[in-house]
């Protein structure tokens, strides 16, 4: 028999398209606006589907005979029971164009394989992991400060998020509010997760690009730590490309070096984006 989504909602599916092979249907269990520009979702996880804290997959919808897919990092931990993301919303995106439409009960599609390499494999143990993040960027780091295995591997862990507006900050100051309250880790990371987040256009109490700020040493003064040092410190980056590009080479100017699954080191950055 094959296997086909229902389609009576808003978004644009008129009739019953099959479910590619190798794809999970999943039901949206919840969605929740933040600005104009940014959303997050929760749908079913399958009980086949695992993944390490930190790591994207494909997700899509059940609108065409070829359904579009794009890389989503998943925000939710590994233990969670359900899939969190968090995505931007295209006005013309071959997907988000029709995924900001979603509403409970609604299906994405899944893809069977995760991947990525914002992993706390990837990266040897230290004192302090840095998490860089601009926009949507923060969702793996979301995934990673809710993972138990993250403080197992590193005493501390600074958060930045770089938004242009403060209201674009709503979901990481949501996500440090939850987790200090959480009734599971709360009492494990209140004192060990250090929360920074900065805009670039609307005035909040540091404003300015992460480059600039771990550039001038900003960043490090405002901590109350030293700069960057390879002996003590990991660093993880997710968001735009330059900015990727950027804190790149200044976290390799202070001496740490790229590590991957294979070869643990110093830093990770991660490449996948939606659209």
């Amino acid at each position: 028999m094959t296997n086909v989504a229902a389609n009576t909602n808003e978004i644009g599916r008129k009739q019953d398209f099959p479910i590619p092979a190798g794809v999970h249907a999943e039901r949206v269990v919840s969605v929740k606006h933040y600005t104009d520009r940014l959303f997050s979702f929760r749908i079913t996880r399958p009980q086949s589907f695992r993944f390490r804290s930190g790591e994207f997959v494909m997700i899509g919808l059940p609108n065409a005979e070829k359904p579009v897919f794009r890389a989503y990092s998943i925000a939710s931990p590994a233990w969670d029971e359900e899939l969190e993301f968090y995505s931007i919303k295209v006005p013309n995106g071959p997907l988000t164009s029709e995924l900001q439409k979603i509403a409970p009960g609604d299906t994405v599609l899944l893809r069977q394989k995760s991947t990525g390499t914002l992993v706390n494999d990837a990266l040897s143990p230290a004192k302090r992991l840095y998490m860089i993040a601009t926009g949507t960027g923060i969702a793996p780091f979301a995934s990673l400060i809710r993972d138990p295995d993250t403080y197992d591997k590193f005493d501390e862990i600074v958060l930045t998020n770089t938004c242009r507006d403060v209201a674009e900050l709503h979901y990481g100051n949501e996500l440090i509010e939850a987790l200090r309250a959480d009734p599971l880790i709360g009492e494990l990371v209140a004192e060990r997760v250090r929360y920074y987040p900065t805009t670039t256009r609307e005035d909040s109490p540091v404003k300015n690009r992460i480059t600039t700020l771990i550039e001038s040493g900003q960043l490090f003064s405002d901590l109350g730590v030293e700069p960057l040092d390879a002996a003590h410190d990991r660093v993880m980056i997710c968001g735009s490309l330059d900015m990727i590009r950027d804190v790149k080479e200044l976290v390799e100017k202070a001496g740490l070096a790229e590590g991957s699954n294979a070869a643990p080191a110093d830093f990770v950055v991660e490449r996948a984006f939606v659209g």
